[in-house]
């Protein structure tokens, strides 16, 4: 199993800096450099681990990395950066939500819950300004309270990879309006919403902007989606840009974390006329 290691690095001064780090353990110290104008804070692969792992034996292998700093100004950071890896058990539990979030015919509450994961996963790191995502990858509901690995995985059972995209606004706008033989929509996180109305997009906007026939936007979403399956048309003229992302499971725990306890989305970020 490969594993890249990111690490994000806050509170910088201004200006171009030399940060050192190393895994603990290793004896060489490892030096990158920020980008001149980071606003205080960017995002760097510091590693690729190459792990041996046995599904069957709960303890084979390696499970956990940390990285010891050096700060911009010399002095060694006494914070250790720290992740595990391995199968979560079945009642493991992934933060928790304030009340039940549900699908609707055409995505609803958890489909936006979703998007708002898949986007929070890749946006450091890829620039990624929306996401979108199917109903149809999601089984389950949640229900409120603590939210087990075993409600995550039968809720989004297939666990896609979340990969970033470039797609003009009028060819996002033709897959959107695609009149779906069930009646879903695509739904968005909560940076994009947009309006169907006589099978066209009449109004969409990004981060509050009417978004523009000739704008390039980044879009965050599986290749399953893009490539034109359920139900939906295959993405006309995109590029990819990013891939690496963790699967949708992976983001929707971590978001879940983050954000908890998470209450539901409004489920109103597409307008049907």
């Amino acid at each position: 199993m490969t594993f890249k290691v990111y690490g994000t690095f806050e509170g910088l001064p201004p200006g171009l800096q030399l940060i050192q780090y190393r895994i603990v353990g290793t004896e060489q110290w490892k030096s990158l450099k920020s980008p001149f104008k980071h606003n205080g804070s960017f995002t760097a692969l510091l590693a690729t681990l190459d792990w041996e792992w046995d599904y069957e034996t709960e303890t084979s292998g390696q499970t956990s990395v940390q990285i010891e700093l050096r700060q911009p100004d010399g002095l060694v950071s006494n914070k250790l950066y720290y992740f595990e890896c391995g199968m979560a058990g079945a009642d493991e539990t992934f933060g928790e939500t304030s009340e039940p979030i549900v699908r609707t015919p055409s995505g609803g509450p958890l489909a936006e819950l979703v998007a708002d994961a898949n986007l929070d996963a890749v946006q450091a790191r890829s620039g990624a300004e929306a996401a979108l995502v199917s109903r149809y990858g999601f089984h389950m509901d949640l229900d409120a309270g603590p939210v087990t690995y075993e409600e995550v995985f039968a809720t989004l059972p297939a666990g896609f990879a979340v990969d970033v995209w470039e797609i003009t606004g009028a060819a996002l706008k033709s897959v959107l309006a695609y009149p779906n033989a069930q009646g879903w929509v695509l739904t968005p996180s909560s940076s994009l919403r947009y309006t169907l109305e006589g099978g066209a997009v009449t109004e969409m906007t990004l981060n509050g902007v009417p978004v523009t026939d000739d704008q390039v936007i980044r879009i965050a979403a599986n290749y399953i989606l893009v490539g034109g399956y359920e139900g939906f048309p295959r993405w006309p003229g995109v590029t990819n840009v990013y891939r690496g992302g963790p699967d949708d499971r992976g983001a929707l725990a971590t978001y879940l974390v983050k954000n908890s306890p998470v209450s539901a989305p409004a489920g109103d970020r597409v307008t049907v006329r």
